[in-house]
C-alpha cells in the first residue's frame, strides 16, 4: 500500500465517521490543507484528492436527490418543528446570557481537542507515508535495474540471433550466387562458342556466295555485251532491209502507175476506135462489142 492509497482510505473513513454539519467543515479544511501538503511530496496525490473531492460532491449530489422527494413529504412536520424550536428558543433565552456562553465555550474547546487529535494522527499518517514512500522506492529502483538488466540480456540475446541468422542468410545467398555465377558462366561460354562456330560457318558460305554471285555476274556481263553487239548488227541489218524494201516498194509502185495509165491511153484509144468503126457498120452498137 502506498502513501496515496493511505490517505484515501484515511479520507473514507473521516466520511464514514462525521455526521455533523460542524465536523464535517473541519474535517474538509484540514484535509484540503494537508492534501496540499502531501501533494507536494507524492506528485500523483492531487490527481487522487481531485478524483476524491469529485466523488465526494456527486455522493451528496445523490444524498440530495434522494432527499428531494422526503422534503416535499415533511414541509408540514418541519413547520411545525419550527414552531417548536423557536418557542424553546424564546424559553431559553429567557433563562440568561450566561447558560448560552457555556455550551458555546465547551463546543469550541471539544473543537480543538478533536482538531489536535486529527493532527497528530496525520502527521504520524504523514511520516507513515514517508517511511512507504522511500521503500516503495527503494523496492521500485531494484525492480527497475532488474527489469533493465533483463531487457537489455533479451535484446542482446535478439541481437545475437539477428546478426546469426543474417550471416547465414548471407552465407546461403553467397552460395547460391556462386552457384548461379559458374552455371551462368558456363553457359554463356557454351552459348559462345556455338555463336562462334555458326558466325565462321556463315562467314565461310558468304564468301562462297559472293564468289559464286560475281562469277555470275561477270558470265552475264559477257552475254550481255556480246547480246548488245548482236543487237546492234541486226538493227543495221534490219534498217538496210527496210530501206531496200521501201526502194522496191516505190519502184512496183510507179510501175503500176504507169502500167495504169498506159492502159488508160489504150482504153481511151480503143474506144475512139470503136467509135469511128461503129460508124461504119450500120446497126451496130456498142453493146455487141461488150464492155472489154
Amino acid at each position: 500500500m502506498n502513501s496515496c492509497q493511505a490517505l484515501v482510505i484515511y479520507n473514507y473513513k473521516f466520511d464514514e465517521t462525521a455526521n455533523s454539519p460542524n465536523a464535517k467543515a473541519q474535517g474538509a479544511k484540514l484535509c484540503t490543507l494537508h492534501s496540499t501538503r502531501l501533494s507536494l511530496e507524492c506528485p500523483s496525490l492531487n490527481s487522487i484528492l481531485n478524483f476524491e473531492f469529485c466523488a465526494e460532491r456527486e455522493r451528496e449530489r445523490e444524498r440530495e436527490r434522494e432527499g428531494g422527494d422526503r422534503r416535499t413529504k415533511m414541509s408540514s412536520a418541519r413547520a411545525n418543528n419550527k414552531r417548536s424550536k423557536e418557542s424553546s428558543e424564546e424559553s431559553f433565552i429567557d433563562l440568561g446570557s450566561d447558560k448560552m456562553k457555556k455550551p458555546r465555550g465547551d463546543d469550541l474547546l471539544d473543537d480543538l481537542d478533536a482538531d489536535l487529535d486529527i493532527s497528530s494522527d496525520i502527521k504520524g499518517i504523514i511520516s507513515a507515508l514517508h517511511s512507504i514512500r522511500e521503500k516503495a522506492q527503494k523496492d521500485g529502483q531494484k525492480k527497475s535495474e532488474e527489469t533493465i538488466e533483463s531487457v537489455a540480456s533479451e535484446i542482446r540475446a535478439m541481437i545475437d540471433d539477428a546478426k546469426s541468422k543474417a550471416d547465414k542468410d548471407r552465407q546461403n545467398f553467397l552460395k547460391s550466387l556462386l552457384k548461379i555465377s559458374k552455371e551462368c558462366e558456363s553457359s554463356l561460354k557454351n552459348e559462345y562458342s556455338n555463336l562462334q562456330a555458326a558466325y565462321d560457318r556463315f562467314s565461310k558460305d558468304k564468301a562462297a556466295a559472293l564468289q559464286s554471285f560475281k562469277e555470275m555476274f561477270a558470265k552475264y556481263e559477257d552475254e550481255k555485251e556480246k547480246l548488245l553487239a548482236k543487237y546492234e548488227q541486226q538493227r543495221k541489218k534490219d534498217k538496210t532491209t527496210l530501206s531496200e524494201l521501201e526502194k522496191a516498194c516505190k519502184e512496183k509502185i510507179t510501175n503500176a502507175e504507169e502500167t495504169i495509165k498506159k492502159k488508160q491511153q489504150d482504153d481511151k484509144s480503143f474506144s475512139i476506135l470503136r467509135k469511128s468503126l461503129g460508124s461504119f457498120l450500120d446497126g451496130g452498137s456498142d453493146e455487141e462489142f461488150g464492155q472489154d
